[in-house]
């Protein structure tokens, strides 16, 4: 087969280990125990409950109002509809607040893993659900790889944060990735490490390549990823040129 044509990522939990799972947990803390203590008894919720789990398999890769309805339903908060604006707009305070204060990390394996798809001639998009993709982006200074500008320069095409009418696991904001690097789904590859990710890439018919950053590789596996690592270092660049997704 031909050539992969296009590399699609995904940029929370795939290229950066970010504040976003904190900064939904400690905004619902801070609201149940603050101005939501009268409803508090008649939720679910504890600190405790709020599990990396949840936050992975439920919230994960979704917009903002999706992602706080999801936990909000989860704990059987009343008023959902009423209570979910203030709950992302909180989380949103909260987590632009950690960003400015250098408080998320990138992931290695990932940074060098785009640099060398690029290097290879095979154009890339950035595709987050998250409105603060491109701030986080920005913030990663490809000097500390031998390149050179941040991590956003490196890409041709970034649709992260659109108002899309579906989130994931639809695959519209792959879809829209895929034509704005001007290739077709069966030409690209998705790198994501949630569930909803995965399916989003596998219905929109791309190659997929999951992830595991929480110890979730059956998971990941199981909804259909073409290829699960651990290490973005371990993939075969080379023998993306013969359409292969492999391990070296």
């Amino acid at each position: 087969m031909s050539a992969f044509k296009g590399g699609i990522f995904d940029v929370d939990g795939v290229l950066v280990d970010s504040p976003h799972e904190q900064a939904w947990r400690e905004s619902l803390q801070e609201l149940m125990e603050g101005p939501w203590s009268d409803i508090r008894d008649q939720t679910s919720w504890s600190p405790e409950a709020f599990t990396s789990e949840v936050y992975h398999q439920r919230m994960s890769g979704k917009p903002r109002k999706a992602g706080a309805t999801a936990a909000l339903e989860y704990f059987g908060v009343p008023d959902v509809e009423r209570r979910v604006t203030e709950y992302g707009d909180h989380k949103q305070e909260m987590i632009i607040r950690l960003i400015k204060d250098g408080k998320f990390s990138a992931y290695d394996d990932a940074v060098r893993f785009v640099i060398a798809v690029k290097n290879a001639g095979i154009p890339i998009a950035a595709a987050s659900s998250s409105k603060n993709a491109k701030l986080f982006l920005e913030r990663i200074d490809l000097a500390n790889y031998g390149g050179s500008g941040n991590l956003h320069e490196a890409f041709d095409v970034d649709v992260s944060g659109r108002d899309f009418a579906q989130g994931k696991p639809h695959p519209e904001i792959f879809l829209t990735a895929a034509k704005e690097l001007g290739v077709e789904p069966g030409d690209a590859f998705v790198c994501e490490d949630a569930t909803n990710g995965i399916q989003a890439a596998k219905a929109g018919e791309f190659a997929a390549i999951g992830v595991a950053r929480a110890d979730d590789t059956d998971a990941l596996a199981g909804e259909g990823a073409d290829l699960v690592v651990t290490d973005m270092g371990t993939i075969d660049v080379d023998r993306l040129a013969s359409h292969e997704l492999a391990t070296k």
